[in-house]
């Protein structure tokens, strides 16, 4: 089977920021609630900009389509909303165009194995631009050095303990595939889309503190919030009625006027995880199903 196309990873990489940003995900912007300033149209909006990013895999570099799909966003969206969801996917694209999809895996590895310096430039120029919450200055590998010595993957090892997203660029995005193996487990078992997606989330937050929390407030905190969500879990998560209002008590613990407590890094990987799901879907025929079962 020859690698995924160009247009259907596109539509593949919008498609899962969409998916990702409907779930009902406590904590962040939903289809039904806001986040202290920010509105489902601007991850909307942000999700069809990237798509032009992504309709040059085959060609174009990590960097490149992180770059891209980073501009367009401040473009269209008027924020950068989604430059995390950007250092997922990237490789994943990357990897899906170069391989078959039954070895997106293997794939992947190659590409990261082969991440270049000049991606580490454009990566670390988007992510300024971008400018998250709580990016503290370190004294090897910071996104703000003009003159990048480092590959991208290096740069990433150099800030896996701080930051989930980088660590996947050095564990094979090891996080990303649990979620979209969870997600299929989910899926086979007959649960609607929607509910495995929140399942999966929630699963993970609950693994793995959010660094997205720690850098906005501390480990700690981050580390109470993981319990709070396996919490809602031991009591069925979205799939029994004790679990949902444990669920929705968690939506309202972490959904502060400064998102201090948004899991955002959770959510980036979902998106990761969502795409990874579509392109083992291998065409873009499989979508009307996944749809249907939302």
């Amino acid at each position: 089977m020859p690698p995924c196309s160009d247009q259907w990873i596109s539509w593949a990489a919008q498609i899962a920021c969409v998916f990702e940003v409907l779930a009902e995900k406590p904590g962040n912007v939903t289809r039904t609630r806001d986040c202290s300033g920010l509105r489902i149209e601007q991850f909307l909006v942000s999700a069809a900009a990237i798509g032009p990013a992504f309709a040059s895999a085959s060609t174009a570099s990590v960097g490149e389509m992180i770059r891209d799909g980073a501009d367009h966003t401040k473009t269209l969206a008027g924020v950068n909303t989604n430059v995390g969801i950007l250092l997922m996917l990237a490789p994943l694209a990357k990897a899906a165009a170069l391989g078959e999809p039954n070895e997106l895996g293997s794939s992947l590895r190659r590409v990261l194995a082969d991440l270049t310096v000049e991606d580490s430039r454009l990566a670390f120029a988007s992510i300024v631009k971008a400018a998250p919450h709580g990016m503290d200055t370190v004294e090897e590998g910071d996104i703000r050095d003009t003159e990048v010595t480092i590959t991208l993957r290096e740069a990433m090892g150099l800030a896996r303990d701080r930051d989930t997203l980088a660590a996947q660029y050095v564990t094979d995005f090891e996080l990303v595939f649990t979620g979209c193996a969870e997600l299929e487990r989910l899926l086979d078992e007959g649960r609607p889309l929607s509910q495995a997606v929140v399942q999966t989330y929630l699963t993970i937050l609950a693994t793995v503190p959010d660094t997205d929390i720690a850098r906005k407030t501390d480990m700690d905190t981050a580390r109470s919030i993981s319990d709070k969500a396996a919490e809602a879990l031991k009591l069925g998560g979205v799939f029994s009625a004790e679990g949902r209002l444990a669920v929705e008590r968690f939506d309202q613990m972490t959904r502060d006027e400064n998102r201090l407590y948004n899991p955002g890094t959770t959510a980036d990987l979902m998106a990761g995880s969502l795409f990874a799901l579509l392109l083992s879907r291998e065409t873009p025929e499989t979508v009307p199903e996944l749809l249907a079962r939302w």
